[in-house]
């Protein structure tokens, strides 16, 4: 069951200048880390109960590289906290939902994560995330 918006993810060429802008509109960084499994460095921006999921490509063939080659930079997914990953994602399935992920994968601040493909859910690439325990 989805419980709540946990993060909007948002792809960027320069990681420093993008945390300097949310700086200037007076939020703070809560920390950065390399998810190395998808060759992207990320930093989270607390908002309330959710976050900003900033993006930024370690290497030229990351998903966030492709992204921004094809769109350019700004919004690139959603995600939504779950209880059960492997529930939600047969769910989705059951539903009609094309997931990428058909088995949850590593994530950022200690996550398992999965994709359902946005061929299937109007254009955005949808993220649902549990927090391992």
């Amino acid at each position: 069951m989805i419980k709540k918006l946990n993060h909007i993810g948002i792809a960027v060429k320069d990681m420093d200048a993008a945390i300097e802008l949310y700086r200037k509109l007076g939020l703070e960084v809560e920390g950065t880390e390399v998810v190395e499994s998808q060759k992207v460095r990320v930093a989270f921006i607390p908002v309330g109960d959710t976050r900003i999921e900033l993006l930024e490509a370690t290497a030229e063939d990351s998903p966030i590289a492709k992204f921004i080659e094809k769109r350019g930079e700004g919004i690139q997914h959603l995600a939504f906290s779950v209880d059960d990953i492997k529930k939600q994602i047969e769910v989705a399935m059951e539903n009609g939902i094309q997931m990428i992920d058909k088995e949850p994968r590593p994530g950022a601040h200690n996550t398992k994560i999965a994709f359902a493909h946005p061929k299937s859910t109007n254009g955005v690439l949808v993220e649902f995330c549990q927090e391992q325990k």
